[in-house]
């Protein structure tokens, strides 16, 4: 099996992946709390997560992506309040987004997407064995989790109190807590609010305790990876560990866990009062998902990113990039007769390096800075006339190779003809001009041609036309 490694924050170093079950991959990514629109921030993690997992299907293993959806928290019952409607519509509604989004976004990687409300015995049952076990306490509000318990609190962030990039929007308070990290597993009914019946009283669970329970029905209590963005490391993620492992003597409850960077905008963090707030949905209405997906991709999926006009129109230009060099390559027809060995051995090259980023902690700024340099090489035999038909072909197979992970290049539109008749013509009587040497009337075509708006590219294999 292949080899590959990862930055896991529970350790703070790379490791190898070597799977509890065989080929088998049990990952978790912390799904949206659907109260809102989702937006690019979201997206970060969501594309990563994707690329990433069909890259593991891609090598050989067998992939089960499991991602939980939010769909009862403090959160959506202050909206739905807000706007006047029930929690439950108002969450529904914005699965509904989601899924939208995430079809939009094509993540297509995901087998099953579970809401907490759909598991509601399960999560009954830890708080239940949890009380059981001495880890849980009765307030009046309802039932919380001892950390003091539990000896390996902080375990993943190595650290047990609350820092300025943590999620700090569902932290429990309370004044009766026994410790100030203490947190919310069953919180008691509230007239006016959803609730569920339970043997130690009616409520609703807090926000660490759904995840658990998802991940147990699926994966049992020990799986292979958990992921989700930087900010939920704390306290989420870390409350997540401390519920699994006082319920279960099989540990760690992920053997990896993947945290995506930040994403800010214009070097800001993104905010609706700062009016920098881009849904997944409006950029949508302007670009095509695959810059989204490529701009995304291109930065390592660890470090923080900022995004603005500026990285957008770079990441569109180099899909470009991409785009005319695959153009180049369909309209490449001769047999070079044994001339293209040169081509086959960059391609091998391009390959070994290309993949052996990936496996290296997923390294796709790596990974493309290979890919871009290899076009380079290319580009120079393409217009030396050197690269045949079937080395074109190989050429073109291992980019589609590449799109079967990252989705960022739109081949429909490349094998679609979206040039105007009268352009065509225009090209072919330029081209005429040009072998007949009359040079001053094949510039005057050209003049004409950019007029509609193409420009034209004179290669070995005949003219290329390119939208301006």
């Amino acid at each position: 099996m292949k080899e590959i490694k990862i930055y896991n924050t529970l350790s703070g170093k790379k490791e190898l992946i070597k799977p509890i079950r065989g080929k088998k991959i049990h990952l978790f990514v912390c799904g949206p709390t659907v109260y809102d629109f989702s937006h690019i921030g979201h997206a970060r993690t969501y594309v990563i997560f994707d690329c990433f997992a069909r890259y593991l299907a891609y090598v050989g293993f067998d992939v089960f992506y499991l991602q939980n959806i939010t769909d009862i928290d403090d959160r959506i019952i202050q909206r739905a309040r807000e706007k006047g409607v029930g929690a439950k519509e108002l969450a529904e509604a914005f699965i509904k987004e989601y899924s939208k989004d995430m079809k939009l976004l094509n993540v297509s990687s995901v087998k099953k997407y579970a809401k907490a409300t759909s598991f509601m015995k399960e999560i009954i049952s830890q708080v239940k064995q949890l009380q059981e076990k001495g880890y849980a306490y009765t307030l009046e509000d309802g039932i919380y989790f001892d950390i003091s318990k539990f000896k390996n609190y902080g375990k993943l962030s190595h650290r047990t109190a609350l820092q300025a990039e943590d999620s700090v929007s569902r932290i429990d308070y309370s004044k009766n807590k026994k410790n100030r990290g203490d947190f919310a597993l069953w919180k008691f009914k509230v007239e006016g609010e959803p609730s569920w019946p339970a043997p130690f009283g009616a409520g609703r669970p807090g926000w660490h305790i759904e995840d658990t329970a998802i991940t147990e029905t699926f994966f049992g209590p020990r799986y292979d990876i958990h992921g989700g963005g930087r900010d939920l490391i704390f306290p989420h993620h870390e409350a997540e560990i401390t519920q699994m492992e006082s319920l279960s003597e099989k540990k760690p409850m992920a053997n990896y866990w993947m945290h995506t960077g930040f994403l800010t905008i214009n070097g800001q963090k993104m905010s609706k009062s700062l009016n920098n707030f881009i849904t997944i949905n409006d950029f949508l209405k302007r670009h095509p998902y695959q810059y989204l997906r490529f701009w995304i991709a291109k930065n390592l999926w660890r470090s923080p990113i900022d995004y603005s006009e500026s990285v957008l129109i770079e990441a569109k230009l180099s899909l470009e990039k991409i785009e005319e060099f695959l153009r180049k390559l369909a309209l490449v027809k001769k047999s070079t007769d044994g001339t293209g060995s040169k081509t086959k051995k960059l391609l091998s090259e391009v390959k070994e390096k290309f993949y052996k980023q990936l496996d290296d902690d997923f390294n796709t700024p790596k990974a493309f800075a290979v890919l871009f340099e290899f076009m380079k090489e290319i580009n120079k035999l393409l217009d030396e006339g050197t690269v045949g038909k079937k080395d074109a072909h190989h050429l073109y197979k291992f980019f589609e190779e590449i799109n079967t992970i990252f989705d960022i290049i739109d081949f429909k539109k490349l094998k679609r003809s979206n040039v105007p008749q009268e352009v065509k013509e225009l090209v072919k009587i330029r081209e005429n001009y040009r072998k007949s040497l009359e040079w001053q009337k094949a510039d005057e075509t050209r003049k004409e041609i950019e007029k509609y708006g193409f420009l034209v590219d004179d290669t070995p294999d005949g003219p290329i036309i390119k939208k301006v």
